[in-house]
């Protein structure tokens, strides 16, 4: 007996649309709610009733008509399958569910990266999007090795796998899969257009456009998916002020009492700036960032950098992370990156860094270039870091990176 129920997503949700096409296949009934008033995604699935049916309040989630329900759009894909789609023998379907975990563990990190800042939904980042088309180009030399003598990822035939990870590549040949990009990957391209063009994908997808050019990062969209802020209230004239005044001497509100996280950032000495007794330098910080960001690195920001460098009033070190046999996955470590950048986040007007992941999953090093304000590491300037160091015979250490001595005769000297 075939699978019959509905799902809840929003409009235009990749993820959902693998349990829909694998339905196609196999011939489940799905019923799909993802438009007011029958499902207002960031409402309704936040609503005691559903959060019953589906503690973890996220979308795709499905639920059967005979009241069975499950949430995670491959273990929804791999129920509304059938068993051709899930792999005939224990063999293809181990090779199936590789796949499928390769597209959510290899794919969507780099995809969502190069992808999202495009459709508005987040910021760009430089060095995090070039990182991510290097991880996409790899992906796809693997792909289009494996399909060089293959019709599908799996047999004969169009397996979950194929359904799984052409939704996952469906963003990026939508968007910045330009035809000078993807044109090496003949095998790749292939095999999706083949796939895209099955009546069971057609169905679900209709007549998918590849991109033609590739898109960029859309401020003016990413401006407008920002929350709003709340309206200023209307100005009050100097009467309506003094009233409101009195008003409040009349009638003092309670003081709360402060819980001890907050006891202890009330007791906290107030923030000075380590860097306040440095001379003024000539280098504006800010205007080689914009041009890092915005210009091309080599041809542009790397000029500007050395035109307008004051190594008096600031220094280059070079760092390493001291403990690249406990890397494992790229991603991971990409990760581990960005969460360093965002617990410096108080250094951002007085340093600079370029830090780079070298390497494949589970051989890789983490090194890179900084710039800081005066001619000492930064980071003992600030007492919530300078915990995190120790002083060696080699100099200031930061656990989980060494930093070699800075700029010295025009050079960073040597380690």
């Amino acid at each position: 007996m075939a699978v019959a129920g509905t799902l809840y997503t929003y409009p235009e949700n990749w993820r959902a649309f693998k349990a829909l096409i694998a339905a196609q296949y196999s011939g489940a009934k799905i019923k799909v709610l993802s438009t007011p008033p029958q499902f207002h995604f960031g409402q309704t699935n936040k609503t005691p009733e559903f959060l019953k049916k589906f503690p973890v309040g996220k979308v795709p989630a499905f639920e059967g008509e005979d009241g069975f329900c499950i949430f995670e759009s491959n273990a929804i894909a791999h129920y509304v399958s059938n068993e051709e789609l899930r792999g005939t023998t224990q063999e293809a379907a181990s090779q199936v569910l590789q796949w499928v975990s390769f597209a959510d563990s290899d794919i969507v990190p780099p995809a969502s990266t190069w992808v999202f800042p495009t459709l508005g939904i987040m910021q760009y980042n430089k060095q995090a999007t070039e990182y991510a088309k290097e991880e996409v180009k790899r992906i796809l030399s693997l792909l289009d090795s494996h399909l060089k003598t293959r019709t599908f990822l799996v047999g004969e035939r169009i397996t979950l796998a194929d359904i799984t990870v052409v939704c996952t590549l469906l963003w990026l040949y939508k968007q910045v899969l330009e035809p000078p990009f993807r044109q090496p990957y003949e095998n790749v391209n292939r095999w999706f257009v083949t796939c895209i063009n099955q009546p069971q994908f057609k169905a679900i997808l209709g007549d998918l456009k590849l991109c033609e050019k590739m898109a960029q990062f859309d401020a003016k969209k990413f401006a407008e998916n920002q929350p709003k802020k709340e309206s200023s209230k209307k100005e009050k004239t100097p009467k309506e002020e003094k009233k409101a005044e009195k008003k409040e001497e009349k009638k003092p509100e309670p003081e709360e009492e402060l819980d001890e996280c907050e006891q202890a950032l009330a007791a906290e000495p107030k923030f000075k700036d380590p860097f306040a007794h440095l001379p003024k330098s000539p280098f504006i910080m800010d205007e080689f960032k914009q041009k890092y960001s915005n210009e091309d690195t080599l041809k542009v920001a790397l000029p500007h950098f050395w035109e307008h460098f004051d190594k008096d009033g600031w220094s280059i070190w070079y760092a390493e992370y001291r403990f690249p046999e406990e890397l494992a996955q790229t991603f991971m470590s990409c990760n581990l990156i960005t969460g360093m950048f965002q617990r410096l986040d108080k250094l951002r007007k007085n340093a600079f860094a370029s830090v780079l992941l070298f390497g494949a999953n589970n051989d890789s090093s983490i090194s890179g270039i900084w710039v800081f304000r005066g001619q000492e590491l930064a980071f003992p300037c600030f007492p919530a870091l300078s915990k995190r160091f120790t002083e060696s015979a080699s100099g200031p250490q930061q656990s989980g990176s060494s930093f070699y001595p800075p700029w010295k005769d025009g050079r960073l000297s040597q380690p």
